[in-house]
């Protein structure tokens, strides 16, 4: 296996993201899966393409000729506490984590149940995705959380994420009207500090993070696991309805809103506030963004 490991295509193209220590973490992934293999009793497939930026995943059965998955991922911000996360949802509504270990300081590896037959959320009507996301999501904030818990809060990631926007907008005034960006980066701060209740959230929970299975008929990939206010965690999923929410974000989020039992209003001013920070996120604001704060503002 080490000889022949293939490098799936997303996770080839991302080589740069982390630099050198990121081309070192590459060189060695063959001989920690290699090593995971053996320790675990696996015999894997192919890695699934064209795969993640960050992580290498592929198929497998594990010792007990159970259907399994193979995760070994850089570590990155974004997705500390995956397995963590995982395991503390225990199966309701997401796959089951069998085994999970962090090899050094870059490298999670995670045994998981497989998903089959695996097909994603996205290809079913936005109706149903509205109900099986605010279902799923239900599962997630209902866990007891110990007292001990690793996951760090959502004003955390709220801080660097509005810090990060306003150095964006200082290096190009251009792209957002001071007086707009202000406000939204302020409620941004605010909404992650001034919540109902404090809960587990998935944080990055859209229909391609949902896949078809045969112990639940949908199950939860890749969690970015904070603590935090509940309203906040259904905004990935409504961001991603894009032609929806530029149609008519107010009915949009009321609906979805609804199902999940949160309140409308506090949703609206949490995703006024991220579409703020979206407008000036690295990269070029996805078309329709404009409109969108337009009406969310009114």
């Amino acid at each position: 296996m080490t000889a022949r490991l293939r490098v799936p295509t997303f996770l080839q193209a991302s080589t740069d993201l982390g630099g050198p220590a990121r081309v070192a973490w590459l060189a060695a992934l063959p001989d920690r899966v290699a090593e995971l293999c053996a320790r675990w009793g696996l015999n894997l497939d192919e890695p699934f393409e064209p795969g993640g930026n960050c992580s290498w995943v592929a198929p497998g059965t594990d010792a007990d000729g159970r259907d399994v998955v193979l995760k070994v991922a850089w570590q990155h911000t974004e997705a500390l506490h995956e397995a963590e996360g995982l395991a503390a949802l225990g199966g309701h509504g997401a796959v089951e984590v069998h085994a999970f270990e962090h090899l050094a300081d870059d490298t999670t590896a995670l045994l998981l149940e497989r998903c089959l037959p695996g097909t994603e959320l996205r290809g079913r009507p936005e109706a149903e995705q509205h109900v099986v996301v605010t279902d799923l999501l239900r599962s997630v904030w209902a866990v007891d959380l110990e007292r001990d818990h690793p996951f760090r809060p959502l004003s955390l990631m709220a801080d660097e994420w509005a810090a990060q926007a306003e150095a964006r907008l200082a290096a190009d005034p251009r792209r957002l009207d001071a007086g707009l960006a202000r406000e939204g980066l302020a409620l941004f701060r605010e909404l992650s500090r001034t919540g109902p209740t404090e809960v587990l959230l998935f944080t990055d929970l859209h229909a391609g993070n949902v896949l078809s299975g045969q112990r639940r008929p949908w199950l939860l990939i890749d969690p970015k696991p904070y603590v935090g206010d509940p309203h906040y965690d259904v905004l990935q999923h409504l961001l991603n309805c894009n032609a929806s929410l530029q149609a008519d974000p107010i009915g949009l989020l009321t609906v979805v809103a609804d199902l999940a039992g949160l309140d409308a209003e506090r949703v609206r001013r949490w995703l006024f506030a991220r579409c703020v920070e979206e407008s000036l996120g690295d990269g070029v604001p996805w078309p329709g963004l404009d409109v969108v704060l337009h009406k969310l503002g009114e």
